[in-house]
């Protein structure tokens, strides 16, 4: 009985924390989505008056229409290469047990654990270097650092879940390695390749450290030129900053919820303590 009572009040504590913590948030969010809204708004609850004026502002003014050309292209070119490499890279793991495989891995889980500020500023300083920073190369090849990684990560327990012995059953057939893989393997991996695509596409989108370093003035993604929009706030409307948050949050939101659809964020963290255990 006394057991039920103290644990009560800290049930009631951590709820009422997660409560405060959500109510908040949803006040932050909801002040921004009705100052995208409004005329003028000083020292009220709400607006005096209301339009949808800003979006077209922010529109003109941020170009967002070649800033979200410049996002497609950069999040399709990391999606691609980033599943050329690491479907091939975790059939191996999956498939293979050689020594230093566990190593291996933890190497490439390395880029998801570290934040992306320690590894993003040698990585940028190699890039300019030779020559890729600034421009939409340099932004791609820095994001496929992480995302080669997510890849891996999503297809391994994929791979892993097909029986071996339907590979063994094509070849003794006569199919070869690529027969296996364009007719066999891919139709059974196609859930998996959508889970990697859309959690690289989300992270991608979402990747400000390594664009941020990386991107020139026609290579910013919405996330960068976000930024660079806020740092002149002082300069803009503070209304029509607000209208492009609103639209890159929409964004992201919407990526979020349909990563969610294909992917079990509990199965790929038991996943990543099963490895480095």
């Amino acid at each position: 009985m006394r057991r039920g009572l103290v644990a009560r009040p800290a049930a009631w504590l951590v709820w009422g924390l997660v409560a405060f913590f959500f109510v908040n948030l949803a006040g932050v969010i909801g002040s921004v989505v009705v100052s995208s809204f409004g005329t003028r708004w000083f020292d009220t609850w709400l607006p005096q008056g209301w339009t949808g004026g800003w979006y077209a502002q922010a529109w003109q003014e941020f170009g967002l229409l070649s800033v979200l050309l410049v996002t497609v292209q950069v999040s399709a070119l990391v999606v691609g290469i980033s599943v050329l490499i690491g479907v091939p890279a975790a059939y191996v793991l999956a498939r293979r047990s050689f020594p230093g495989r566990r190593l291996l891995y933890l190497l490439f889980l390395l880029p998801i654990l570290m934040p992306p500020i320690t590894y993003g500023i040698p990585l940028a300083t190699v890039l300019y270097k030779y020559g890729f920073a600034g421009h939409v190369s340099g932004v791609v090849l820095a994001n496929l650092v992480p995302s080669v990684p997510f890849v891996i990560l999503t297809m391994t327990p994929f791979i892993e879940q097909i029986d071996p012995a339907i590979e063994r059953a094509a070849r003794m057939c006569g199919a070869g390695t690529r027969q296996i893989f364009t007719r066999i393997l891919a139709p059974l991996l196609v859930p998996g390749l959508l889970a990697a695509s859309i959690l690289v596409l989300v992270r991608t989108v979402g990747m400000f450290e390594l664009t941020f370093l990386t991107a020139g003035p026609d290579s910013q993604t919405l996330v960068v030129a976000l930024y660079y929009s806020m740092s002149a706030a002082g300069i803009r409307a503070q209304q029509s900053v607000d209208a492009m948050a609103v639209i890159y949050t929409t964004m992201m939101l919407v990526l979020l919820v349909v990563a969610l659809r294909f992917v079990n964020p509990t199965q790929l963290v038991a996943r990543v303590k099963e490895d480095v255990e």
